[in-house]
């Protein structure tokens, strides 16, 4: 349930968030600041729109454990947190290469995600 103002907020702060992320999805992705095996860090989860069925992407604080990284919210709305519960494939950035994943999703007052990750993809270039 929304807090009154909080769709005004919201709103208020999307440009500022949409800027910030256009910075930290290009560094996320070459491997800036990602979590080693143990340890926390940003990656970038990549889901697909539940309603649009488009590529999403949303940087997020992880914390990695093996071949797991687990994610969260307080936001209930959290939209990345939504579409990966309609479609639990998913991929993660880490260590700069792109990783396939299946995702799970917790609800609560915390939402937590975790995400088991696949083998990153092998590079056909040369």
């Amino acid at each position: 349930m929304a807090w009154p103002g909080q769709q005004i907020r919201d709103a208020a702060l999307r440009p500022v968030f949409n800027a910030l992320n256009a910075l930290v999805v290009p560094a996320a992705k070459a491997g800036l600041g990602s979590p080693c095996v143990v340890g926390s860090g940003i990656v970038v989860l990549e889901t697909t729109g539940r309603k649009s069925g488009k590529a999403r992407e949303v940087p997020l604080l992880g914390a990695r454990l093996g071949d797991r990284v687990l994610v969260s919210t307080v936001r209930g709305g959290s939209q990345w947190a939504k579409n990966l519960d309609a479609t639990p494939d998913a991929a993660v950035w880490v260590d700069g290469a792109r990783r396939p994943a299946s995702g799970s999703v917790s609800f609560g007052p915390l939402t937590v995600a975790s995400l088991r990750l696949g083998e990153p993809a092998v590079s056909t270039t040369d």
